[in-house]
Formats: structure tokens, C-alpha cells, sequence
């Protein structure tokens, strides 16, 4: 049976579930009708300076009611118009009947729609770069303390030399510095569309200015500082360039390929219990298995991310298909795209906060596994120490592959423990260097320079990007599961 109630009409889970407030309004409806308003008053300010017969008093009004949003009346406008742009325009008008004259003076439907549009951009870019280094902060403080860790590295996801487990996570923090600059880039490189006209030539305004184009040029500056952009494109057609959407949403993209990568190696060092995310005193990981801790938190991420790197196709398509000066068809597939793609990114750098500020790691399961690897990786130390004893190389080597043959097949055949090391030192031939076993085995002698590069590392290329995000480093985020 229908009903009436929001619970019976489809919901956007990225904004009903998981999205931050700051985001959601940012995408809102009363974010972008009260900022369409804010340009006509921009429009109308910057038109009266240079000398268009508009009275402080039709300004004054318009301000008055700029946050004053009939919703119900610009919908009944828009089913008789069939145009929103027309409809707001109607309904601003309505409770300002002395503006009523001069709202859009000069302007096309672009006007609103694309720089509201580039105003939503940059605020969200505002919205994420925070949060962005508040996630690259955490991972750094928990890189800096398991810097000397050791650990087993994985290539082909098969043991392979040993890392750190702070070395590791640099990795990741590579990665999300790479994106702390593609966004920052991003933002600044926006600008704002300004004053440009029906199809960008500006040619309504310069017939308002009666052909002066000094004032044009000065109005489209003055419109642009209001917005607070520095800069505004020198030419459009009817719309902005749909590569500047581009340009955004594909270091939004980016950023989910490194989420991804991320919340995958956690989610695979979770099943071998090295590492695990926050767990809920009272979560519960699985309805049928009380004893599992699913890494669920990763799994939303790395989910979620899937979708960021394919909302990419859209504006790619979308710039691609713009005829000429501008076709329509890219408007329904932007409302969708561009908001997703800010929202998403919002929630996997809220979601991978609250995991890297509780990581637990597991060192003694760590220790267990690298022991169990380590005697295979130590032949070659064994080699070198027994020919700096007076044996001949090529004589052990044939002796160490033999004992590991034995042991592997210990391991693989028979599911024991890896006995390499309790073959050595039953082995007569390695008596010279049993007292120096321990030395040759100790993981820390494994993990090469690691620890160094992290100290380096964070000093010199992570700390310093988070400077300017000091003041925002506090907040906490607690997670609605």
C-alpha cells in the first residue's frame, strides 16, 4: 500500500544514511535557490554602481527576502513554466514586487545555474580538504609509532622481505598526499563563470551599457570578487566548460582508488588478525557467527569508493557530447553527478577517520607470522656467515637448499611449523655459526632503512601539508552504524 510519509518514496542513502550535515546543505535545495539569490542581488548591486537605474530601495527588498524561499510556490511555477530558472525569477519576484523589474537584469539561466554550480564546488572542496588531512594525520601519528615494527612485506600477496608496519602505512599516506594536492590544485584552479550572457559574447550587457565595454568588463569583476572567486573565465558559451567538472570530479576519483587500496589492505591484514579496525563494544559482526569481527567500516569504504571512480564517466561523457556552445542534455546527468560525487567522497573520509584513529595492531601475531617466514628469508645471512667462518659457498648452499626443501615440505605436506632453523642446528656442518643464530635471525636486521624513511618521510613531505589545516585537526567523528 502507498503511502505519503518519506519512508514511502525512495531515498539517496548517501545522504538518508551515511552523509555529513555540512555536505548534505551544501547540495540542498535552500543552499542553491538562497545562493541563486545572492547573484541576483550581486547582479543587481554591481549594475546599480555602474549606473543602471536600480534604487537602493529595490536592493534593500531583495535582500530582505533573500532567504524568504516559497518551495511550494516555485514548484507551481516551474509545472506551469516548465523552466526553474523562470519560476525562481517568478517567485523572488512575488515578495518583491518593487525588484520584480530588474531580478535577472541582463542575464541568462546560467547566470545562476553554473556559478551556484562552481560556489557548490569549491564549498565542498572547503567541505573535504579538512577532512582530507585530519584522515592523513591520523595515518601519520600511527605510522610514526610503529615505524620500527617489523612486519612481513607481501608481493603477489606472498610473503616476501620484511617492512615496518609504519613503513606500510606511508604507503598509504603517499598516496593521500598525492590527493591533498590534486584537490587543493583543483579548488584553486576554479573559477568563477560571471557575467558572460546567452551564449558567453556578454552581448545583453553591453546593450544595457549602451556599447560600453569598460563597464561590462567592470561588472563581470565586480559580480566575481561579491562571489569571492579571484578570478573569472575569460570565455564561456552559454555555460563553463564542462572540463572544469572534469578536472573535479576526477581527483574525487583519485582520492577513491587510494581509499580503496587502503580499506582492501586493511581488510586483508584484518583476516590475518595483524590488524583490525575499531570494533563496538556492542557490535555485532555477524547475525549467524557471534564470533566474527567483519572489517565493515573498510568494506563500506572500499564499496563506496567503487562508486566515486564510476561517477568519472559521467562528466567525461558529458564534455564530450556539449554542441557547439552548449546543449541541455548535460543538465539532468549533472544534478546527479556532481553532488554524488562530493557526497561520496565526504562519507569514505569520515568513515576512514574513524578507522585510522583506532587501528589496533597485533604484534605478537605479526612476530608469530614473521617467525614462520623468517628461516626461508635468512638462508642467504646463514650463507655469508658461514663463509666468513671459512666455508665454502657454494657447499652451503646446496646444504641450505636441501634443509629447506625438508622444511617446506614439513610446512606444506605435513601443516607443521617452518623447522628450517631446528635442521641447522642439528646440522653438524653449521656448527662454526650456531652461537650466532639468534644475531642472524632477529627481525630487525630485516627491515633494511624503513624506519629512517618514515622519520623522512613525514617530516619532509606530510608534515608540512598539514599546516594549513592546524586549527581543524580536533574533530572527532563518531560514526552512526
Amino acid at each position: 500500500m502507498e503511502g505519503t510519509d518519506e519512508f514511502s518514496k525512495y531515498r539517496s542513502p548517501l545522504v538518508s544514511r551515511y552523509a555529513s550535515k555540512e555536505m548534505a546543505f551544501n547540495f540542498s535545495d535552500r543552499k542553491k535557490f538562497s545562493t541563486w539569490r545572492k547573484l541576483w542581488i550581486y547582479l543587481a548591486k554591481a549594475e546599480k554602481v555602474l549606473g543602471l537605474p536600480i534604487t537602493d530601495a529595490q536592493i534593500q527588498e531583495m535582500e530582505a527576502h533573500a532567504d524568504n524561499i516559497d518551495f511550494s510556490m516555485a514548484a507551481e511555477e516551474e509545472r506551469k513554466l516548465r523552466h526553474d530558472v523562470m519560476a525562481h525569477v517568478h517567485t523572488f519576484a512575488h515578495c518583491c514586487p518593487t525588484a520584480a523589474p530588474i531580478i535577472h537584469l541582463g542575464a541568462t539561466s546560467c547566470y545562476v545555474g553554473d556559478n551556484t554550480d562552481l560556489i557548490m564546488l569549491r564549498d565542498g572542496f572547503d567541505i573535504l580538504l579538512p577532512k582530507l588531512a585530519r584522515v592523513i594525520d591520523r595515518l601519520a601519528n600511527f605510522a610514526e609509532k610503529y615505524a620500527d615494527l617489523p612486519t612481513l612485506g607481501f608481493t603477489h600477496y606472498q610473503p616476501a622481505q620484511l617492512t615496518t608496519v609504519g613503513k606500510r602505512a606511508c604507503l598509504w599516506l603517499q598516496d593521500l598526499a598525492m590527493d591533498m594536492r590534486n584537490l587543493q590544485r583543483a579548488r584553486d584552479d576554479l573559477r568563477f563563470r560571471g557575467v558572460k550572457g546567452t551564449t558567453g559574447t556578454q552581448a545583453s550587457f553591453l546593450q544595457l551599457f549602451q556599447g560600453d565595454h569598460d563597464k561590462v568588463e567592470e561588472l563581470d569583476r565586480m559580480v566575481t570578487e561579491m562571489a569571492g572567486f579571484k578570478k573569472a573565465y575569460l570565455v564561456t558559451g552559454q555555460t563553463y566548460s564542462r572540463k572544469v567538472d572534469v578536472d573535479c570530479l576526477s581527483t574525487l576519483a583519485s582520492l577513491g582508488a587510494s581509499v580503496h587500496k587502503i580499506c582492501t589492505d586493511i581488510r586483508l591484514l584484518a583476516n590475518l588478525k595483524e590488524i583490525e579496525e575499531p570494533f563496538e563494544k556492542e557490535q555485532i559482526g555477524s547475525s549467524a557467527m557471534p564470533y566474527k569481527r567483519n572489517p565493515m567500516r573498510a568494506e563500506r569504504c572500499c564499496s563506496l569508493a567503487r562508486h566515486l571512480v564510476a561517477l568519472m564517466a559521467d562528466p567525461l561523457q558529458t564534455a564530450s557530447v556539449q554542441w557547439l556552445e552548449r546543449t541541455l542534455d548535460d543538465s539532468a546527468n549533472r544534478r546527479i553527478s556532481l553532488p554524488e560525487s562530493f557526497l561520496t567522497a565526504d562519507i569514505i573520509l569520515s568513515t576512514l577517520q574513524n578507522i585510522t584513529e583506532g587501528l589496533v595492531v597485533y604484534p605478537k601475531v605479526i612476530e608469530r607470522h614473521i617467525r614462520h617466514e623468517l628461516p626461508f628469508m635468512a638462508t642467504e645471512n646463514i650463507i655469508m656467515a658461514m663463509v666468513q667462518a671459512g666455508g665454502n659457498r657454494q657447499d652451503c648452499h646446496e646444504k641450505i637448499r636441501v634443509l629447506s626443501q625438508e622444511a617446506a615440505a614439513v610446512v606444506k605436506q605435513e601443516g607443521g611449523d617452518n623447522d628450517l632453523l631446528a635442521r641447522v642446528q642439528r646440522d653438524p656442518y653449521f656448527a662454526p655459526i650456531l652461537g650466532q643464530l639468534d644475531a642472524l635471525l632477529d627481525p630487525r636486521t630485516f627491515i633494511g632503512r624503513a624506519p629512517q624513511q618514515v622519520t623522512r618521510f613525514l617530516s619532509e613531505e606530510v608534515r608540512p601539508l598539514l599546516e594549513p589545516f592546524k586549527a581543524k585537526m580536533d574533530v572527532k567523528i563518531e560514526l552512526e552504524l
